[in-house]
């Protein structure tokens, strides 16, 4: 990303984001190869983006229409799913007011891009470290939501959303520093092929 995508609208983050997963999906090679989520391999840190959202807005009245299933081809999966969010991002009720009974009241939009695009950038560096390659994401916005954690970070621990904080190096870049905030450790590798 050339640019930083913190000034970015709710609509523009979430393609540019979700443009970035589609390509380290597009740069998966083994399906099955471990990740950093404890647990999780690749092919579930796409499951989990594509299976908890439409759940989370259905909770507020607002439907995501299905797509192909991750598990028989996780980039159809993906492509469908992102573009059914990207619609809603683009379309009229995106200035709609949502109500959700855990997450209170937000413009769709909005919620859109706290509660969801904010997990497909993390979720990024999960997938892309998985395959062992290293994503290019922005460090702007590495560090804009991670300094927007750290004050609720005693409620994101005990929701069992995070892992432990992993300590990080005090010159670690801000990528690292989120990664190492969310329970993830920045120096995690694919295992070696036995």
């Amino acid at each position: 990303m050339a640019d930083s995508i913190v000034g970015l609208s709710p609509a523009e983050r979430h393609r540019v984001v979700a443009d970035d997963f589609a390509a380290q999906i597009a740069a998966v090679s083994d399906w099955d190869a471990a990740s950093p989520v404890d647990g999780w391999v690749a092919r579930d840190v796409v499951a989990h983006l594509v299976e908890w959202f439409p759940g989370f807005l259905a909770g507020g009245g607002v439907e995501l229409p299905a797509g192909p299933p991750v598990a028989d081809d996780p980039s159809a999966a993906w492509k469908a799913h992102a573009a059914a969010v990207q619609a809603l991002l683009d379309g009229p009720s995106a200035d709609d007011t949502f109500t959700h009974p855990m997450a209170g009241e937000h413009r769709l939009a909005d919620a859109i891009d706290q509660f969801y695009t904010a997990d497909v950038y993390m979720h990024t560096w999960d997938l892309a470290t998985s395959a062992g390659h290293a994503p290019a994401l922005d460090p702007a916005f590495a560090e804009y939501l991670r300094s927007g954690m750290v004050g609720i970070e005693e409620m994101l621990r005990s929701s069992g959303q995070y892992g432990p904080a992993v300590p990080v190096a005090d010159d670690a870049d801000p990528v690292a520093r989120l990664v190492g905030f969310i329970g993830r450790d920045p120096q995690w590798s694919p295992p070696s092929p036995s």
